[in-house]
């Protein structure tokens, strides 16, 4: 075998398409472009990301951080606070409920301590979370930090599903099936 004997393996290549060299070609009139528009004219060049008029994706998206769909708002009652709440009511157990009759926060809030003020109250605190420095100051002033554990929602499949336990049969009974009669 000579170099000027190679070919490429049969089907591997094709004919180019020759458009634009008059009817007989079976290219000719628009040269396989079509009628009209911007793709039939000449010095024709799509956008990069064009989407035909429709909002492209890298303007759809929203291009500054996100939102976390875990996160926990809690709303943040100081030391200083607590110690006015203590010598005013004479609270010797402050929990959410206390800080809700007061106003200070709503039902649905989850309630973190934070350090800013002063405690000299013996008192126990009942809060979801606590500051490293709130719960320093309070165990400093005797006074006890409890944490409120959060339930979280959760789907278990177990306890959606009854089990063959759980659902009681009663007995069959011989029930016979006696035409109905009506009678005047």
């Amino acid at each position: 075998m000579e170099l000027h004997q190679l070919k490429p393996a049969k089907g591997s290549t094709h004919h180019q398409k020759r458009v634009g060299r008059g009817e007989g070609s079976g290219h000719g009139g628009t040269a396989t472009r079509g009628h009209k528009g911007a793709k039939s004219r000449s010095g024709y060049s799509k956008k990069i990301g064009f989407e035909g008029g429709q909002m492209p994706l890298q303007r759809r998206v929203p291009k500054f951080g996100f939102k976390n769909i875990n996160r926990k708002e809690y709303k943040s009652i100081n030391i200083g606070v607590l110690q006015s709440l203590s010598e005013k009511k004479g609270w010797e157990i402050i929990a959410p409920e206390n800080l809700i009759e007061a106003g200070l926060i709503k039902k649905k809030d989850l309630v973190k301590i934070l350090g800013k003020g002063t405690i000299t109250a013996k008192v126990e605190v009942r809060a979801h979370a606590f500051s490293k420095s709130a719960e320093a100051a309070i165990e400093a002033a005797q006074g006890t930090v409890v944490k409120i554990e959060t339930i979280k929602k959760t789907t278990d499949k177990k306890s959606e599903t009854a089990t063959e336990t759980d659902i009681k049969t009663e007995p069959e009974t011989d029930i016979k099936n006696e035409p109905v009669t009506e009678t005047d």
